[in-house]
């Protein structure tokens, strides 16, 4: 898998037999799905509670009415896994601040990833739950399984107590993902949902926001007249 090994393409399917030139195949729609605007896929699945040591069944609706992450990572005893599921950790009381619940995933045992949180010592101190998609349904299902390899890609989901998918971050193996901005994020979709306004780039807690619910025929073509490129890119 690219996490060790480099990245690696991944092949197109090949048609099926009688199958039309145009006509899409499972696979191929299964790894270009997009879920933003989408309902959180439903799916049942064991677990390992690493606050409490114990083995547990996790399914979608027990996220309902929280905000919730769900974050796919290829695999158990690898390098960079553990560092991002590392850094989630470290902030889970920020995200538990936001009313955020996190689900890791993996297409690993349950017993796989009790081993892992126990012997690998930068999980120390693990509080997340990690789902075992053993047979990779649910990988499948949130259209970030690699068929070829039985792995699922990077893939973070940010889910409204709705259950609705409003952000979306899928990326190869190589490379981990930052735990801040997505906890920026976060925090920007909550204040958008609340308020009805809209966050500009870099938008944080504290920063002027864009209030379209009240003057957008004022904003529309003027953006610039009431957000400067320095108020975007200051710290």
């Amino acid at each position: 898998m690219g996490c060790d090994t480099g990245l690696k393409p991944i092949k197109s399917p090949k048609p099926s037999a009688g199958a039309k030139a145009d006509q899409p195949q499972m696979e191929e729609r299964n790894m270009n799905s997009c879920l933003v605007r989408r309902e959180m896929p439903e799916f049942e699945m064991d677990a390992y509670d690493a606050a409490t040591g114990h083995f547990k069944k996790v399914k979608s609706s027990d996220y309902k009415g929280k905000w919730c992450v769900v974050c796919f990572y290829p695999a158990d005893f690898t390098f960079v896994c553990p560092t991002e599921i590392a850094a989630m950790n470290a902030k889970y009381d920020e995200f538990q601040e936001l009313n955020t619940e996190i689900l890791a995933v993996s297409v690993d045992s349950k017993f796989s990833h009790k081993r892992f949180a126990e012997t690998e010592p930068i999980l120390k101190g693990l509080k997340l739950t990690i789902g075992a998609d053993a047979n990779q349904e649910v990988s499948r299902a949130f259209g970030v399984l690699i068929e070829e390899e039985g792995v699922a890609l990077r893939g973070r989901f940010l889910f409204t107590p709705e259950g609705i998918c409003v952000a979306q971050e899928v990326q190869a193996d190589s490379v981990g993902r930052n735990v801040n901005e997505f906890l920026r994020q976060v925090r920007a979709w909550q204040h958008a949902t609340k308020t009805g306004e809209v966050c500009p780039a870099g938008w944080r807690p504290g920063k002027k926001t864009l209030p379209v619910n009240t003057d957008a025929e004022k904003m529309t073509g003027r953006v610039g007249d009431y957000i400067t490129l320095e108020e975007i890119l200051s710290n």
